[in-house]
């Protein structure tokens, strides 16, 4: 006799008794079953009835309630540690609560949890398991349901290793004992359970038992929400309670996200805009701004919820979870809503190379390796302290391929930019000590079968959502087509193209003639790959300095050069991206957490900083030769970049119509020249259209007044040519009357 049963064979049912399993009781009690309904819930007996066993460990007393039954069935304690069960002369099925008088005299009515079948279909958990299921958050994780008529909440986690896995939260006094999960009866490793009566806004965790017997709490990998703190716990969050009004945007934006389409990004940390925090307060104001300011888009650093306060989000803790330091789900709703209504495109930042290692997120999520590789040579990366995943795993590969699709799905995304794209392609990325691939080589072929799984299934929705590759790396072909063996991303940001620029300005312009190769080289490749020119925020942090601050002379030269810069950099092939804070000329370099301060546009200085944007803004949107064919070679021809002992570039933009082709003249050099001649496309008239030097912007306002006719006069190469005023440190801009 099972030692669990003395002393209680006398007050038991006998037929009762025999029908246990004591074995498996001790598994439960224990809390070491992964299989809970093998006992728990109804259990036909034959002709006998049906068995009802349930774990309650604070209970005095249960009763179980049947429908149609006057008289609750009194269950029988067969353990003291809380153990019930009863026979009821009544076959399946039927609907049944148990009556629950705790050990402090409360009275309690529940729902027995394992009364309900299986919720994950076998063909959801067989996609699961070889990585191919789309919307993985749609299985696992909390979702508010009805089944069979009850309201309540179904739970799902992977723990392949665990020994068992409870759900454990405000509802059950975050007890392991109660709510053992059962583990699906196939090899995907993933637990559930469907609880009664939860609701939405209750806090939970998966309490888990590793096969070593170490128990310990985890936050829901697909959790839709974290209360804030450094240990957070899950929040219950019905997705589909959402309101939207962003229709129209929604079916035209695809129209405004083309390659032919301009594109002016502004980059924002959320909760660092004029002293507004969180997506819901700052989201009139800033789009106001945006607007104003002439930006088509704001690209937010990750929003999904980081502990780590000096990674700006980059060490994400839960992937499926808005940041609750800037708000709610329904607060992240409303600033997407209202951008869309406002008509500016939303780019979210987010990082699939990496986590954080914190121990209640998915670090050793069951007690082994699962989101990352056991082999530390894979798994730690000692540039970020994080971990990395293991891309090799099809589960891993499913949570990351469903999390690009969930923000774009549930949060109306419109593009997504892929953060540090290199350190996922090589295996030897920031490591001295690395395993190569089965090939003997660097590159991690598993992190390009996934990168191209997720672009692929990103453009099979053909909503017109953009992925965009942040890769500082030379690896061929990102915006190549996956038929190509491409990667299939849409855009890449031009990191090659900000560094040899920035280093180029960092010079003297008395000594920049040296290096005027690093201000030509980069339309070698400029149409390698579709490029976004950035001007981003880890250009100018953690001891860098800011623009200015990079740039040599006094106060009004570097003033100078840093909107000389901006006209180059928008009249320059390529998307735009800028920093917050740079188009009002922040002098100070930026750090997480830096907030943007509007004031500063009061002073004049960075007001003629803030007007140069604007009206660069309106002149790249308005002139189809800045953006029709930027992707396109077609699109740029050089008239002049041999001039290094002058430090000036001449060069046409085109678009489709000949009519719409600019001339552009960018002088690096702090010398005006007063009758420069440059060599011109074809006979005609040139008018000035655009000069940083002007007056409005703070400069000497040395421009070309008078609509100027060409000459037959060879130059650069040319026939016709002009002869112009160059303002020093500056970008000039003509079109052809």
């Amino acid at each position: 006799m099972s030692t669990l049963a003395c002393g209680k064979v006398q007050s038991m049912n006998k037929k009762l008794y025999n029908l246990m399993d004591w074995a498996e009781i001790e598994a439960v009690t224990y809390s070491e079953e992964d299989h809970p309904k093998k006992l728990l819930g109804p259990h036909s007996a034959g002709r006998s009835g049906t068995v009802i066993q349930a774990f309650f460990p604070e209970a005095k007393s249960v009763s179980v309630k049947a429908d149609k039954v006057k008289e609750p069935y009194p269950m029988d304690m067969m353990d003291e540690s809380g153990y019930f069960a009863v026979l009821v002369r009544k076959k399946l099925p039927f609907h049944y609560v148990f009556e629950i008088e705790t050990k402090d005299g409360k009275s309690i009515t529940l729902e027995d949890p394992y009364a309900y079948s299986q919720v994950i279909t076998e063909r959801n958990s067989k996609k699961f398991r070889n990585g191919i299921l789309r919307y993985a958050w749609e299985t696992l994780g909390a979702h508010i349901t009805t089944v069979d008529g009850c309201e309540g909440v179904h739970f799902a986690v992977w723990a392949p290793d665990a020994m068992r896995v409870s759900v454990v939260g405000d509802f059950n006094d975050w007890d392991g004992r109660i709510y053992e999960m059962e583990k699906l009866p196939d090899e995907s490793g993933i637990f559930e359970i469907f609880i009664p009566g939860v609701k939405a806004g209750a806090l939970y965790k998966y309490e888990i038992k590793a096969g070593n017997g170490t128990v310990f709490l985890k936050t829901d990998p697909y959790g839709f929400f974290c209360e804030e703190g450094e240990d957070p716990a899950s929040v219950v969050k019905d997705l589909g309670a959402f309101k939207w009004t962003d229709e129209d945007w929604m079916a035209e934006r695809h129209k405004v996200q083309g390659y032919e389409s301009p594109m002016v990004i502004y980059e924002l940390q959320i909760n660092s805009f004029n002293g507004k925090t969180g997506f819901k307060a700052i989201a009139p104001e800033l789009s106001k701004y945006l607007k104003n300011t002439g930006y088509t888009h704001v690209e937010l650093m990750p929003i999904m919820e980081y502990k780590d306060v000096s990674s700006a989000g980059y060490h994400t803790y839960s992937f499926y979870s808005p940041a609750a330091g800037y708000g709610t789900p329904e607060d992240l709703v409303y600033f997407m809503d209202h951008m869309h209504k406002e008509g500016i495109g939303v780019i979210l930042d987010w990082s699939p190379a990496h986590f954080d290692d914190r121990l209640g997120g998915l670090s050793r999520f069951d007690g082994t390796c699962i989101y990352e590789s056991p082999d530390p040579r894979r798994s730690y990366h000692p540039d970020a302290g994080t971990l990395t995943f293991d891309f090799a795993r099809p589960e891993v590969r499913n949570f990351l391929m469903s999390n690009a699709l969930f923000w774009t799905r549930i949060y109306h995304a419109d593009a997504i930019r892929v953060d540090n794209t290199a350190s996922m392609l090589y295996l030897d990325y920031g490591r001295t000590d690395y395993l190569p691939n089965i090939y003997g080589g660097k590159e991690n072929t598993e992190a390009v079968e996934l990168l191209q799984s997720i672009t692929n299934e990103v453009h099979k929705e053909k909503n017109g959502v953009l992925l965009i590759a942040e890769d500082n790396s030379a690896w061929p072909g990102m915006t190549s087509d996956t038929a190509d063996n491409g990667l299939g991303f849409d855009f890449k940001w031009n990191e090659s193209w900000r560094e040899d620029f920035l280093s180029y300005l960092s010079y003297d312009p008395f000594y920049r003639t040296d290096h005027y190769g690093e201000l030509c080289f980069s339309l070698v490749y400029a149409y390698a790959e579709r490029f976004i020119l950035p001007m981003s925020h880890d250009a100018f942090s953690a001891g860098k300095g800011s623009f200015i601050d990079r740039m040599p002379g006094n106060r009004e030269e570097k003033m100078s050069d840093l909107k000389a810069s901006l006209g180059f950099m928008f009249t320059y092939p390529g998307k735009k991206l800028i920093t917050s804070g740079l188009d009002m000329g922040d002098s100070t370099e930026w750090y997480p957490g830096k907030e943007t301060d509007g004031e500063l546009i009061k002073e004049q200085e960075n007001k003629e900083v803030h007007d140069l944007i604007k009206d660069l803004s309106a002149l790249y949107r308005e002139r189809p030769a800045l953006h029709e064919l930027s992707m396109d070679e077609e699109g740029f021809e050089w008239i002049n970049c041999i001039s290094a002992n002058e430090n000036i570039l001449v060069y046409m933009r085109k678009g489709k119509k000949e009519s719409d082709t600019l001339v552009v003249v960018v002088n690096f050099e702090n010398i005006p020249r007063k009758n420069y001649k440059i060599g011109v496309p074809k006979e005609g008239k040139y008018k000035e259209i655009f000069n940083t030097d002007a007056e409005k912007y703070g400069g000497f306002d040395f421009r070309n007044s008078h609509i100027i006719k060409s000459a037959k006069d060879e130059c650069d190469g040319r026939e016709d040519s002009i002869r112009i005023k160059v303002p020093p440190l500056s970008v000039t801009v003509f079109e052809i009357q």
